[in-house]
């Protein structure tokens, strides 16, 4: 599967490109972005390739703000560090869809849905990419902001409120929810 390494770029494909060689193209872009720094941050990190274009594909998911994707890195490496679950609306969202069962928001039961991408329900990362992610995600998920944060909910206008306690979460929840 593939998924995660097409990388999201403007591409300039002759009207008749095979199939084949768009994929080579994107997949050739994703290998040049993924630059020799990154490859040993990864090798500081403890991390394979996999697992970082894995949560690099929930950062892209998670927000659109560049500004956040650093701090979205950052609770998901801090929940990780921690054991805790990613509790990852995206990831439950992917699974919904690939069931052909996703209605366009999530619903309490679907947060109990079995299935390894249910980050609610397992801890760690899912089994794979849910997105193809970006430049910014995946620097991102590479170099995370250094906080203390683990929650973070949407303010429903396309930023995040990011609180370091569960009570500080609950509180951010009341006023954007």
């Amino acid at each position: 599967n593939l998924e995660g390494y097409l990388f999201p770029e403007t591409y300039h494909i002759p009207k008749n490109t095979s199939e084949k060689k768009i994929i080579e193209n994107m997949v050739s872009q994703f290998k040049k972005t993924f630059n020799p720094q990154w490859k040993e941050r990864i090798q500081e990190m403890e991390m394979g390739i996999r697992e970082v274009v894995i949560l690099a594909s929930l950062i892209e998911e998670e927000t659109s703000v560049p500004e956040e994707k650093s701090l979205v890195s950052s609770v998901f490496h801090n929940r990780l560090n921690l054991g805790m679950k990613l509790d990852c609306d995206p990831t439950i969202i992917y699974a919904l869809k690939k069931k052909g069962e996703y209605q366009g928001w999530l619903r309490n039961k679907d947060l109990k849905l079995n299935s390894p991408y249910n980050t609610y329900l397992y801890k760690g990362l899912p089994p794979s990419p849910i997105s193809n992610p970006g430049k910014e995600s995946l620097k991102a998920a590479l170099f995370p902001s250094k906080t203390d944060y683990l929650y973070f909910v949407s303010k429903n206008d396309g930023t995040h409120k990011f609180s370091s306690t569960f009570k500080e979460h609950q509180k951010a929840v009341i006023k954007y929810q």
